[in-house]
Parts: structure tokens; C-alpha cells; sequence
């Protein structure tokens, strides 16, 4: 009979900001991943209030030019 081809991988997870495997507890690889994904995160968020911002600020600036 033959052996089987498959190769058995151990149990891992794979990190969230890098995408690297790895064993162990977490949704990140390292401390620096962690890290690195938290400042990304805030980044978004700045960029999403920003936006926010700007809408209302152009709804506004519409109402009083339409006279609405």
C-alpha cells in the first residue's frame, strides 16, 4: 500500500495584520502586529469622522443655499 501524500498541518491561527500562521492564544502573531493593526484601525476611524465632517458640512452649506 502506499502512505498518504497528505502532509498534517498542527492546529494555528493565522494574524490578523499580517496574515502569517502561528500557535498560540491571540488574534495577532506578535505585539507589534497588534500593535500595527490598532494604529491602522484608529487611522480609519479619523478618516471616517472626517468624511462624517465634511457631509454635513456640505448638507448644511445646501439648506441655506437652496433657502430651504
Amino acid at each position: 500500500m502506499s502512505e498518504d501524500p497528505t502532509i498534517k498541518i498542527p492546529q494555528h491561527r493565522h494574524c490578523r495584520y499580517c496574515g502569517k500562521a502561528f500557535v498560540g492564544d491571540g488574534d495577532y502573531c506578535s505585539q507589534e502586529c497588534k500593535e500595527q493593526d490598532g494604529a491602522v484601525a484608529k487611522k480609519k476611524i479619523k478618516r471616517y469622522m472626517i468624511l462624517i465632517g465634511v457631509i454635513w458640512i456640505a448638507t448644511i452649506l445646501a439648506i441655506f443655499y437652496v433657502g430651504v
